[in-house]
């Protein structure tokens, strides 16, 4: 499994956004830079050009990859690991932690990275040598194939859903994460930084391992991740570099790549009519999807006199929780 053409695009301007950083250091400073060069430098009046960086993170690189939904976000997370694994850990691999917002999209995520023969993994052990493991939360809290040795050698995959590290400053003894872990025990006097343990944790929490691991963390369908809980959740893991991945980014997202819907639709990736209108306001928006689905049924009517068949043309309004 190749990628597709507008998939090597996000790569390149992965990899572009990257060559800035390294010319800067400061995320900030490149990602404007970055911006001001292609489109020119953004003007608040006008709202021409990309706004400034927005530091969600402070410590960490955040940005963001707009991929329309079918478009194969989760392989092109999968190669962009090997981009910023370079850049990051100068290509010595270390840890990735893949946050996914629901427990379905958990259990599939954790299939398919750990399926030898699912495209997914292929493309991952091409890129790292094999040398891969992917774990889910209880694997990493029993300490199951998962030790200081491993946790250095190998590119190592934590697959854990928001709800496992999304929670009030007050209340982590609730979460098992949080918690003092004898089955960690090793972690303490090799990996484990103390000057980054968590206010209130022991040093063999599982939060405390993955902080001292620096790692790269991918939230996929970041759209869901956007309320101070959740920022709370990813500072918490000590990132590098956070990548998003959403088909709608949030305004405090620092994109550095777009995919168009038609250029999924070129590729055979949406085989049905892509039709998009950008709508300012969300009035704007649920007036003209009224007056859409209106004029689809009266068109459904006619073609009800002409064959006897029913076309029900639907709207759906998707609802994201503010959790």
């Amino acid at each position: 499994m190749e990628l597709k053409p507008y998939q090597q695009d996000v790569i390149k301007d992965l990899e572009n956004y990257l060559s800035y950083l390294q010319k800067h250091t400061n995320p900030s400073k490149a990602f404007n830079e970055f911006w001001t060069d292609r489109v020119g430098a953004y003007n608040p009046l006008t709202q021409v050009g990309m706004k400034p960086y927005k530091d969600n993170i402070p410590g960490a690189v955040h940005i963001a990859v707009k991929v329309p939904t079918a478009g194969g976000k989760t392989f092109i997370a999968c190669n962009a690991l090997y981009t910023i694994n370079k850049f990051f850990n100068q290509g010595n691999a270390k840890a990735v932690v893949w946050l996914v917002p629901w427990s379905n999209l958990l259990q599939q995520t954790y299939n398919n990275l750990n399926n030898p023969s699912h495209p997914y993994r292929e493309k991952i052990n091409s890129l790292f040598g094999h040398k891969v493991e992917v774990y889910q939360k209880d694997q990493l809290l029993q300490g199951a194939n998962f030790n200081p040795t491993s946790a250095t050698e190998q590119l190592n995959i934590f697959v854990l859903n928001f709800s496992s590290l999304r929670i009030d400053k007050a209340k982590k003894e609730d979460r098992k994460i949080f918690q003092e872990n004898a089955a960690l025990e090793a972690f303490r006097d090799t990996i484990i930084n103390k000057d980054l343990v968590l206010e209130g944790t022991d040093e063999t929490a599982l939060i405390n391992v993955i902080r001292s691991l620096n790692p790269i963390v991918i939230v996929d369908e970041s759209h869901n991740a956007e309320s101070d809980l959740s920022v709370e959740m990813l500072k918490n893991l000590n990132p590098s570099m956070v990548l998003d991945l959403t088909a709608t980014p949030k305004e405090n997202s620092n994109i550095i790549s777009f995919v168009s819907a038609l250029k999924l639709k070129q590729e055979h990736m949406v085989k049905l009519p892509v039709v998009v209108y950008n709508h300012h306001k969300k009035e704007e928006l649920v007036n003209s999807a009224l007056h859409l689905q209106r004029q689809l049924e009266l068109l459904a009517k006619e073609e009800e006199t002409v064959t006897g068949k029913y076309i029900r043309p639907i709207i759906l309004f998707q609802a994201q929780s503010n959790i």
